[in-house]
C-alpha cells in the first residue's frame, strides 16, 4: 500500500496543521449546520482527505463529484437527491473535487442552490480548489472560503516521516527526513512520496 494511503488521517484532529480548517471541521462535528465551504490550496495540503474524514465523522451520506465530472446534468441531480432525507445519519455532504475546473455553466447552476432562500436542509458542501480566480464573484460569496497552508508545519511532518519510517523499516536509520520535507516544500503527501522511494531502497538493501 502506497504510505500516502496507508498513513491518511481518518480523523479530523489527526491532521497535520490547517488549525482553521479543523477548527471549522470540529465545529460542525459539534453543532452540524447547513454550509457551504471552499477549501482552497496547494495539491497535497489535505483538502479532499479533511473532507472525507469529516464526512465519515459526522455520519453523513456522502455524495463526491470527481474532479472535472461537475457538470449541469450533475449539480440538477444532485439538487433532487439532497431533497430527500439522508439514507445515513441526519446530514449529507456534498464533496466537488478541483471546483475550479468546472464550465462556467455548472457554476450558475450551483447559484441556486448555495443562495440562502435554496440552499437544502441538513447539507454541507464543500467545494475544492487550488486557486480561485476561474471562479465568479458570485459564487465565492456564497462560500466561506478556508485556506489550506503548509506553511509552520514542517517539525509535524518530519516528525510524521520518523514515525513512518520506524515503522516500515526498523531497526535501519533513518534518512534525513528534515531535508526530505524542506525539498517537498512541507507538502506532506509529496513528503511521504519521497520517504516511499527511501524505504524502497532500504528493504532491497536489506534483502
Amino acid at each position: 500500500m502506497l504510505l500516502v494511503e496507508k498513513y491518511k488521517p481518518t480523523k479530523v484532529v489527526d491532521f497535520i496543521g490547517m488549525q482553521d480548517a479543523k477548527d471549522l471541521a470540529m465545529e460542525l462535528l459539534n453543532d452540524p449546520y447547513s454550509t457551504a465551504l471552499l477549501f482552497v490550496g496547494a495539491p497535497g495540503t489535505g483538502k479532499t482527505s479533511l473532507a472525507l474524514a469529516l464526512a465519515d465523522e459526522m455520519g453523513a451520506q456522502l455524495h463526491h463529484v470527481p474532479s472535472q465530472s461537475c457538470t449541469v446534468d450533475t449539480v440538477k441531480a444532485l439538487r433532487s437527491r439532497l431533497a430527500y432525507k439522508p439514507m445515513f445519519g441526519g446530514f449529507h455532504v456534498v464533496l466537488v473535487d478541483e471546483a475550479d475546473q468546472m464550465s462556467p455553466a455548472a457554476q450558475l447552476a450551483w447559484l441556486s442552490i448555495l443562495d440562502s432562500t435554496n440552499r437544502p436542509e441538513n447539507t454541507v458542501i464543500i467545494f475544492t480548489c487550488n486557486e480561485t480566480e476561474r471562479f465568479e464573484t458570485r459564487f465565492t460569496s456564497r462560500c466561506e472560503a478556508v485556506r489550506f497552508s503548509t506553511q509552520g508545519i514542517s517539525k509535524e511532518t518530519a516528525d510524521l516521516l520518523t514515525r513512518v519510517w520506524s515503522e516500515e523499516v526498523p531497526g535501519i536509520e533513518a534518512p534525513n527526513v528534515q531535508r526530505i520535507v524542506k525539498e517537498a516544500n512541507n507538502n506532506i503527501r509529496e513528503s511521504l512520496q519521497q520517504l516511499q522511494k527511501h524505504i524502497r531502497r532500504a528493504r532491497l538493501a536489506r534483502a
